[in-house]
């Protein structure tokens, strides 16, 4: 047995959160574990905690009480930049930076000297074209600058991708190409995945288990099927119908 593939990717302990200038909470008690090779996607009415709780896995935050380990080592004893190459995260905005596409994607490279993966091999792991490479990287359309954003996002080789409702801007083929893509990635290089949605059917589609987060706490959590056809509390079933969004 492959004792590292055994410890849980995230493992989430109590984790509180609230912010200076808010009067509530933001996190309240968050407890969960992350299985590596996972798809979770995470649900809940805006403002409820979910972008929150993603950006403190690889330290864009972090928490006020509790902790959370990210293979099996607490956040606060990780070297930031070591973490970062393990934990990608990738937001709606896709946001680029002046130059070409083949310098965004060297980006990383920029910042810390070196990358794990080149452009070349990131086109082919995104579906972007090599032929945009040396293209002015603010010319490329929604669903190009996703694909970019998720390059950059690959480009350490991260094992663990937090993506933060990177479809919601987009037309519904260009969100398509992306599912298909992200969907990809996670059965074919078993990336550990976890997706914050609004979108209930691309949770339903795409999800192995539905965390759903309402007022800064994990209302239910559980395998998809489960999650949609049987949830266990009336506030999960009054989410899918509709009564928060």
């Amino acid at each position: 047995m492959n004792t590292f593939n055994s410890i849980p990717a995230i493992t989430f302990t109590d984790v509180h959160k609230t912010f200076k200038d808010k009067e509530h909470s933001v996190l309240k008690g968050i407890s969960g574990t992350v299985a590596q090779g996972s798809l979770i996607m995470m649900v809940g009415p805006s403002g409820s905690g979910k972008s929150t709780l993603l950006s403190m896995c690889n330290l864009l935050s972090a928490p006020d009480e509790g902790s959370i380990k990210v293979y099996g080592k607490d956040i606060s004893q990780w070297n930031i930049s070591d973490l970062r190459k393990k934990v990608g995260i990738a937001f709606q905005s896709a946001p680029v930076v002046d130059g070409t596409v083949r310098e965004n994607m060297l980006l990383v490279q920029k910042l810390h000297g070196k990358q794990d993966i080149m452009p070349e091999e990131l086109c082919a792991l995104t579906g972007l074209s090599p032929d945009l490479l040396e293209q002015d990287a603010r010319d490329l359309s929604g669903g190009q600058r996703q694909r970019l954003s998720l390059a950059r996002t690959l480009s350490n080789g991260s094992d663990l991708l937090l993506l933060d409702e990177i479809t919601s801007a987009l037309d519904a083929t260009s969100a398509h190409e992306i599912e298909q893509l992200i969907s990809h990635l996670h059965k074919e290089q078993n990336k550990t995945i976890i997706w914050v949605t609004h979108n209930l059917d691309q949770a339903k589609r795409l999800g192995e288990e539905v965390w759903l987060l309402m007022n800064g706490v994990i209302v239910e959590k559980a395998k998809t099927e489960t999650f949609f056809h049987a949830p266990v509390k009336a506030e999960t079933k009054q989410f899918i119908e509709g009564a928060f969004l």
